[in-house]
C-alpha cells in the first residue's frame, strides 16, 4: 500500500538521514545535531499517510520493539497505579489556604490603615 505521499515522506526522511550522516562526519557542533536529525527521520517515517490510515483502522502491526526505528510504535501500557508518592508531611502539606488568604487580607487592611493614619499626621498643603 504505497502512495505518492508515502514516497514523498520517505524521500524527505532519506534526505534528512543523509544530512545527519554528513553532519556527523564533519564533527563539532554539527556532529551534536546529527543524532537528533536521525531521530527526526525515524519519526517522519511514522507519519506516512498509509501507516496513519492503518493505525486508524486498527490494522497496523504493534509487535515492533520500542526504539527500533520501525514505522509503527507499539502502544504503551497504562500505569497500574498512581505515579506520585505520598505527599510529604502526612495528609496535608501546609495550612488551610482560606486561613492564609484571610490572614493576608487582614494584614493588608492593617497596613492600609497605618499608611492612611500616617498621611493625616503630615498633611500636604
Amino acid at each position: 500500500m504505497s502512495s505518492r505521499g508515502d514516497a514523498a515522506i520517505e524521500g524527505l526522511a532519506q534526505r534528512i538521514e543523509r544530512a545527519a550522516g554528513g553532519a556527523a562526519a564533519e564533527g563539532g557542533l554539527k556532529a551534536k545535531l546529527a543524532e537528533p536529525l536521525a531521530e527526526d527521520a525515524a519519526f517522519l517515517r511514522q507519519l506516512k499517510p498509509s501507516l496513519i490510515r492503518a493505525r486508524m483502522r486498527g490494522t497496523a502491526p504493534t509487535d515492533a520493539p520500542a526504539g527500533s526505528g520501525s514505522a509503527v510504535l507499539p502502544p504503551s501500557p497504562a500505569p497500574s497505579g498512581p505515579q506520585l508518592g505520598a505527599r510529604p508531611g502526612g495528609s496535608s502539606a501546609g495550612p488551610n489556604p482560606f486561613v492564609v488568604i484571610g490572614a493576608a487580607f487582614a494584614l493588608g487592611m492593617l497596613l492600609a490603615k497605618m499608611i492612611d493614619w500616617r498621611g493625616h499626621a503630615h498633611p500636604r498643603r
